[in-house]
């Protein structure tokens, strides 16, 4: 355990010292003492970006059901915290029983987004764990990593121990188990890491090297040993109704990001947008019953306190029964003034029908996710959503009294024209015209419009993961294209920042050497990524330049179909063939159909998906 005296003297000195004393309801405390297999669990941003995390809910409650096992959480300080600590020698520790990080037998990183891996390795060093894999030893925690970016493990696989490549409810107790029993046994460090490889979904970096062409493409990967698959599949969770649920959720003491229940309604996409990377890894849809979701609603009700529940899944109106399940939870909690509320809707009709049971409860702002500002840019990425589902949703939701209307877009997107991009302005402003078309004793609020773009990052196992990146200079001039020409205070203009985009293009499609690119800009301070204020382009600039790596290889290099991937190793289900039919599709402007209508062959073992419904 860390010196508490210290802990005490530097948190009157932090902002907000609850990020890190743990304490909070629901949160589980164990005596160490009786504890065989000791697991952090960190979330690699601060505390209010991971406690909103909800896989951080589900695998702490998981483990923590286990008599013998014990799950605590860490996560990255923020800059003052780190500070203090690093001048008083106070090591990382976990919220739960302020015990040093070095001391648990796993530290499991879930990866969300790639710009946060500097942050990885930060927590990695004020822990005292060895920043590389090869460097440590049997006193060292295992370094493990899961989450929808380990489905390219490759810039990391320097520093991680092992991977686990798909869901994680099964196999994260299979590989506590195991380890139990290596170490109720003859320890060796080595000889459980060769077990661990041939768990289905483990990806172990040591047991394979990667050979490259004289053009520094990859020729291909080697296992090392014999034993060890040549192919890594996912895990997936067959049945949700019968997989594990969290019934209770930690309440923190802060305002996090999501600050209510969030309940997973489904899992897994039908629509098929070739830019989506969790709609092609998440595959097939599978969903928990209205029953086992009300009933679960009401115990993380009970055991939590927040007034909101979340429907969480990647499209939440895709939910096979979701007006039954909306009217069942509205019935429920009506009296107790519990809203429902949905991340994000479709711009369709059946937005409309569960917006008429949500709005009995409260009206909060209603976000919509175009993608792109042109109905030819929308078949390119396969959207599915028209103009007119845009006409008849927003003409909708401004009778009922909603006047907040944000809308998601991307920049760069394969093929885009500036006519394209310029109609993300007209969608803006065509939702606002709308709102003061109607007659003046109709409109309710103060309307506001906000557009909001990101910019197109390629992704791994998508359609267009074979697709150049956009250069930073024809991002911020199609950026500005649109924000120059929007001069109107009722509609907003907001964008990403290219040059993080460009980074995180780096990464999301590099292979194992840019795990030197990530060490030297951590060694040059680079942490918070993902934070505007704390990003240091010009520190990843300077290592890229230092160790010779070409940004544009990895990001703006359009790839051949027969090249091999860096993650060509890793099975996500969907096979390369669909998704090079998808590619070639989004090039000559035709669409793909909803799974739902009709099987389109992606590669999906198993898929309940046919004929539509799978209920």
């Amino acid at each position: 355990m860390i010196d508490k005296k210290i802990l005490d003297g530097i948190l009157k000195k932090v902002e907000k010292p609850a990020r890190y004393i743990g304490m909070e309801q629901n949160s589980v405390i164990k005596d160490l003492n009786n504890i065989k297999v000791k697991f952090a669990f960190s979330f690699p941003d601060v505390y209010e970006v991971g406690m909103s995390h909800l896989g951080l809910h589900i695998l702490y409650n998981l483990i923590n059901e286990e008599e013998d096992f014990v799950c605590e959480r860490v996560f990255a300080p923020w800059i003052d915290m780190e500070e203090e600590m690093r001048k008083e020698k106070l090591p990382l520790y976990t919220l739960e029983n302020k015990e040093e990080v070095k001391n648990f037998d796993f530290l499991g990183f879930t990866l969300q987004y790639e710009m946060s891996y500097t942050n990885i390795l930060n927590i990695l060093d004020l822990s005292n764990i060895p920043l590389l894999s090869k460097d440590r030893s049997d006193e060292d925690p295992f370094v493990i990593a899961g989450g929808p970016c380990a489905y390219n493990p490759e810039p990391i696989a320097e520093f991680v121990d092992f991977f686990v490549i798909g869901e994680g409810e099964e196999v994260t107790l299979e590989i506590l188990n195991l380890y139990k029993r290596h170490k109720e046994g003859i320890w060796d460090r080595e000889k459980f890491l060769k077990e661990v490889s041939q768990i289905e979904g483990i990806y172990v970096p040591r047991y394979y090297d990667v050979v490259y062409n004289e053009d520094n493409t990859i020729k291909e990967m080697l296992a090392l040993d014999p034993e060890v698959p040549t192919i890594i599949k996912k895990r997936m969770i067959k049945d949700l109704d019968s997989m594990f649920s969290p019934e209770k959720m930690i309440v923190p003491f802060v305002e996090t990001v999501h600050d209510r229940v969030s309940m997973e309604i489904f899992r897994g996409c039908t629509h098929g947008c070739r830019f989506c990377q969790a709609g092609m890894i998440y595959r097939p849809v599978r969903e928990k019953s209205t029953d086992k979701i009300v009933e679960l609603a009401e115990r993380l009700i009970e055991s939590t306190g927040y007034e909101n529940v979340s429907l969480s899944s990647l499209s939440s109106c895709d939910y096979s029964e979701l007006h039954l399940l909306i009217t069942k939870l509205m019935e429920r909690f009506e009296d107790k003034k519990v809203g429902v509320s949905l991340p994000s809707l479709r711009l369709d009709s059946s937005s409309i029908d569960v917006l008429k049971e949500i709005e009995k409860v409260r009206k909060s702002g209603l976000t919509f996710a175009p993608e792109a500002g042109s109905q030819r840019l929308r078949d390119v990425i396969n959207k599915g959503i028209t103009e007119d589902d845009l006409d008849n949703t927003v003409s909708y939701v401004f009778k009922e009294g909603w006047s907040t209307i944000k809308l998601y877009f991307m920049i760069g997107l394969p093929t885009e024209t500036d006519e394209d991009v310029m109609g993300i302005r007209e969608l803006a402003y065509k939702v606002k015209d709308m709102f003061f078309a109607m007659p003046k004793e109709e409109r309710k609020g103060n309307l506001k419009v906000t557009a909001s773009a990101s910019c197109f990052v390629p992704k791994p196992f998508t359609p267009f993961q074979w697709m150049g990146q956009e250069t930073i200079d024809e991002f911020y001039r199609k950026i500005y294209l649109v924000k120059n020409s929007i001069k109107d205070n009722k509609v907003t203009f907001n964008y990403h920042d290219p040059e993080l985009s460009y980074l995180e293009a780096i990464i999301a499609r590099g292979d194992r050497r840019v795990s030197k690119l990530i060490l030297r800009a951590w060694e040059k301070g680079c942490k918070f990524d993902g934070w505007s204020e704390h990003f240091k382009y010009d520190s990843w600039l300077e290592s890229m330049e230092e160790l010779d790596i070409d940004g544009f290889f990895y990001a703006q290099r359009n790839r051949s179909l027969d090249e091999v991937l860096p993650w060509d190793f890793i099975r996500p289900g969907v096979s390369k063939d669909y998704l090079i039919r998808e590619y070639k599709k989004s090039l000559e402007e035709q669409t793909t159909s909803d799974c739902r209508e009709q099987c389109r062959g992606c590669g999906i073992v198993d898929c309940t998906m046919l004929g539509g419904g799978n209920k």
